[in-house]
């Protein structure tokens, strides 16, 4: 009997150096998308995705420029989606966090694969031309995933604080999990650095080549890809979507227009609520499992803390969690090979 399954896509940041190499690991029987893929970066002036995927070593520099990164992660996310094995897997519904999104569009047919390489590398491309802002990530939770009292409120002051000083800027971009990523220029992000103690020994965590992503900051941005990405790129989607307000879009009744105008406005100068997409998914669709497409495992532990954060089967603790995973794995990441092989179709399966 097939296990029903939300898919959830990565955003930015996922593609590192222990991801390199992934696409020609992991879908050798999609070379022919992977070449369709090329071309299109060629057109555009840029460097090919498989010669990205294919160098020699990983510079930082070059992979986490958003017309580089956003590109090579949809290429690696959609190429995951299409190797579940839906003979085991009935997918209900499929989300993302942040540029994730764009991503979902694709795998759930409201996009299909060219124009959702086409919208994610527009996206990127202009996100990094403009670079306006960064984004720096901090916890409200211990080393447990236990929300620590009165944190989270805590953090929301001094963002407001900050917020209304001359010349600084800074705001929520993306609600994650355990996790809340600021976005802002550089005088308030660098304010919160500043006065917010470091805890776990690393955050305040700035987020290397991310514009202040899902905040006013973006509205150029956002401008400029409403006047690039047309209309006729979007239709009715396939699978439901869960978008980052927790909002469904559901086939045969979501109209195509609203949806490019929620992805080309709201979605990229309003906070992202990565955990209220899970939330909804989970509460809502009670799926078997949810499986985290690749590149790179780090949404996986936000997807789980999305999920302990409504106590989903019970879940309250990593420590629980985990014991959980040992005993019935129901969250999935394709990231890790362990896991992968629990949702794979077997060779001369399902591919592109």
């Amino acid at each position: 009997m097939k296990q029903t399954a939300v898919v959830v896509a990565p955003g930015r940041g996922t593609y590192n150096r222990e991801e390199l190499g992934y696409f020609a690991r992991h879908h050798p029987d999609k070379s022919r998308l992977m070449a369709q893929f090329d071309d299109f970066r060629r057109q555009a002036g840029q460097e090919p995705l498989s010669a990205l995927d294919g160098a020699e070593q990983y510079a930082g520099a070059t992979f986490t420029r958003g017309d580089n990164a956003s590109g090579l992660i949809y290429a690696c996310a959609y190429a995951d989606f299409l190797s579940i094995d839906r003979t085991r897997f009935d997918i209900l519904a499929v989300t993302g966090n942040s540029m994730g999104w764009y991503i979902a569009l694709a795998c759930a047919g409201a996009l299909d694969a060219m124009d959702g390489l086409n919208v994610v590398n527009t996206m990127g491309t202009l996100m990094h031309r403009n670079m306006i802002g960064g984004q720096l990530i901090y916890p409200f939770v211990d080393e447990n995933w236990v929300p620590i009292p009165g944190r989270r409120a805590e953090i929301e002051t001094r963002i407001a604080e900050i917020d209304r000083r001359a010349g600084h800027v800074l705001g929520l971009s993306i609600d994650l999990g355990g996790m809340l990523v600021l976005a802002g220029n550089a005088e308030g992000l660098a304010a919160f650095e500043a006065e917010m103690p470091k805890v776990q020994s690393r955050y305040p965590m700035r987020l290397p080549g991310h514009a202040g992503f899902h905040t006013a900051l973006q509205a150029p941005v956002a401008a400029a890809g409403q006047a690039r990405l047309g209309p006729e790129l979007f239709d009715t989607p396939d699978i439901a979507l869960i978008d980052g307000r927790g909002a469904v879009w559901r086939p045969k009744s979501s109209d195509p227009a609203r949806l490019r105008a929620y992805t080309l406005g709201h979605q990229v100068t309003e906070p992202y609520d990565f955990t209220a997409a899970i939330r909804v998914a989970a509460r809502d669709l009670m799926p078997d499992v949810f499986i985290v497409l690749g590149p790179g495992t780090t949404l996986g532990g936000a997807t789980a803390q999305s999920l302990l954060s409504c106590h989903w089967r019970g879940w309250r603790d990593k420590a629980g969690f985990q014991a959980a995973q040992q005993e019935h794995p129901r969250l999935l990441a394709m990231g890790r090979p362990d896991q992968r092989a629990l949702v794979t179709a077997p060779p001369g399966g399902r591919t592109a």
